[in-house]
């Protein structure tokens, strides 16, 4: 059985939307928890935060970053109509929804901009008043206002780094004015590693919980091969099995920057060598 592609759109210079059939993920999936893509027989899984789910169609929607070289398959090699040959899940474990107060979700890429609109979606259904901080590089990466994450937010903020679109910065600079107005009871996070190392220095002082997606390297996204375990609160823990989601003031932020970086150079090469083979037949 494959599973379809039903809706395909570019977002920026380096992100795309994508929205498959998965009837058994859209039944059960709930915030926090992450699907598993194989594109093909030879293909490798890949990890991906859920954008929503929708249990009436059956359908998931994602936003995926044009990155390595299963990525770039996806956006060059599949279309609407076609088929995945697998979409494992839901995996890893859910965030708590309950009513919390004042929510704020902090995003600055790919995975934590998908994130941010379901997790403030149900923390709105749970009557909670909700913060959405999204930002970007410039105004070329800065993605059409209807997927973003306005519709279920209270307050709602976009930032680029150089000031082209919305706020000059970066969500630090905002959520750090929220904190000091004493409007954040919560906060929850994904993206860059090195934002959300910076993000738990930021809120530890003050003693606001924060939830972050730590985005390890995975292989197999159940907890068997230990590629994506941290260090976590001084014990051995599994981004896939006990996360992805964790308490940021409990990880070991620099020995995850340190882990993710150890096959770059072997991601770069493979990456290199399949665009290569794009543009021999013209594809770009």
């Amino acid at each position: 059985m494959g599973y379809k592609i039903t809706a395909k759109e570019n977002l920026s210079v380096i992100d795309f939307f994508m929205e498959v059939e998965a009837p058994h993920v859209a039944r059960s999936w709930k915030p926090g928890q992450f699907i598993v893509l194989i594109v093909d027989e030879k293909g490798e899984r890949v990890p991906m935060s859920v954008y929503y789910a929708d249990k009436d169609t059956g359908r998931v929607g994602m936003f995926i970053r044009r990155h390595g070289v299963t990525t770039f398959k996806l956006w060059y090699e599949k279309q609407v109509g076609d088929e995945l040959l697998s979409v494992a899940g839901p995996l890893g474990k859910p965030i708590e929804v309950k009513h919390y107060g004042n929510v704020v979700f902090a995003a600055d890429a790919v995975c934590a901009q998908a994130e941010c609109y379901a997790t403030l979606k149900a923390m709105k259904e749970a009557g909670n008043y909700t913060i959405a901080i999204h930002s970007f590089e410039t105004k070329d990466h800065v993605y059409p206002e209807k997927f973003l994450s306005k519709p279920v937010a209270d307050e709602f903020y976009i930032t680029t780094e150089d000031g082209s679109v919305g706020r000059k910065g970066h969500y630090l600079d905002v959520l750090k004015e929220l904190i000091e107005q004493d409007k954040v009871d919560i906060v929850f996070a994904g993206g860059k590693l090195g934002s959300l190392k910076k993000l738990a220095e930021l809120t530890r002082p003050y003693g606001i919980p924060t939830i972050t997606t730590v985005r390890q390297i995975m292989v197999d996204g159940t907890g068997m091969c230990g590629s994506c375990r941290i260090l976590y609160d001084g014990e051995i823990k599994f981004a896939c099995r006990d996360g992805p989601m964790f308490y940021a003031h409990k990880v070991d932020w620099d020995d995850v920057i340190r882990r993710d970086s150890r096959f770059a150079e072997q991601q770069a090469f493979a990456r290199e060598r399949y665009l290569a083979k794009l543009r021999e037949k013209g594809v770009i």
